[in-house]
């Protein structure tokens, strides 16, 4: 049983749980780490922010004229700069916007809009897309790692090996449009476009959800599915799972009771990983299905030299990104208690 749940450690990284010296115990330690690791996480966020404001500084063209249009006179344009505050050095604005984060402003837009209401129409959606991309790619990344673990050295096991590590390397545009013209074009199953709801919102029906979810989970599918097959993998040389092996239990039982609970900490740091990329790729994959998300405010907010609305939307997904990294923290933590 061991050699047939570890037949698929060749493509498995030398084990952390070995080299990693005792985790502290108790709930104060826990909690004393957590608020070290979350104290950093804000210091990267405040130090993203800073190239955030610096890259848009350095692109050409100002928030100012692109408001006004290309005809606007040289007044009209200095007048716009000096109500947006465009006149003020870098540092100044940077601190004045930062001074307003705390109490949740994110001051406005160059249309004069709150960054704030912007986000509160587009940011649910995109997170409805990346939190259904995130289930399905850690649902299939478990089932397959788990049939292949089951099956090491098998048929199954490298076929699902082989096709995990192509779709890996695909980039979000290319699986949408094999979906688009599979699914859509040829096949005329679903749409492949996303059409508002009326009243504004997110998408008119459900299948407009199908495309766009399966475009960003597909290459993430395959990343996780070689990390969990690693993890599970690594796990079996795990005392306790041997001797699980030893007393007769059935594979299954051994996979799911003894080695899975085990394996959790690799896995829940591949899956937290993945977040990033997620809403990485939303900003592309809402492009291409003309989903109502913040990746065609990003991309209009870029446009436009906007800097507070580019600056809100990396706030939202930052904050997701480090909510999902914490949580990933704590079963880490609290599977390291469990184990000690």
């Amino acid at each position: 049983m061991v050699e047939r749940l570890t037949a698929g450690r060749a493509v498995a990284r030398p084990s952390a749980r070995r080299a990693a010296r005792p985790a502290p115990s108790g709930p104060a330690p826990l909690l004393l780490r957590g608020l070290g690791v979350l104290a950093q996480r804000v210091a990267l966020l405040a130090a993203l922010l800073v190239a955030v404001f610096a890259a848009m500084e350095f692109l050409p063209g100002d928030a100012a004229r692109a408001s006004l249009g290309r005809g606007a006179s040289a007044e009209a344009v200095a007048a716009r700069s000096a109500e947006l505050g465009l006149d003020q050095p870098l540092w100044i604005r940077f601190l004045r916007w930062m001074a307003g984060l705390p109490a949740g402003d994110l001051g406005v837009t160059s249309r004069g809009e709150p960054v704030a209401e912007v986000l509160g129409r587009h940011f649910p959606n995109t997170l409805l897309l990346g939190g259904l991309a995130f289930a399905v790619t850690v649902a299939a990344a478990l089932a397959l790692a788990g049939a292949a673990a089951l099956r090491p050295s098998s048929a199954l096991d490298r076929a699902i090996s082989g096709t995990s590590t192509i779709v890996a390397a695909l980039p979000e545009f290319v699986v949408a449009s094999v979906l688009v013209l599979v699914l859509a074009l040829w096949a005329d199953l679903l749409p492949a476009v996303t059409v508002t709801a009326a009243g504004g919102g997110g998408p008119a029906s459900a299948a407009m959800l199908v495309l766009p979810v399966l475009s960003l989970a597909v290459p993430q599918i395959g990343w996780n599915t070689r990390i969990v097959r690693a993890a599970l993998a690594d796990e079996c040389t795990a005392p306790h799972v041997e001797a699980a092996v030893l007393d007769g239990l059935p594979p299954r039982r051994v996979l799911l009771r003894h080695v899975l609970p085990g394996a959790l900490p690799a896995i829940a740091a591949g899956a937290a990983t993945s977040v990033g990329m997620l809403l990485g790729g939303a900003v592309v994959v809402e492009t291409i299905f003309n989903y109502p998300g913040v990746g065609s405010v990003l991309a209009g907010a870029v446009r436009d030299r906007d800097t507070p609305l580019v600056a809100g939307v990396v706030v939202a997904t930052s904050v997701a990104v480090l909510a999902v990294l914490l949580a990933a923290d704590l079963v880490r933590g609290w599977a390291s208690v469990r184990r000690s």
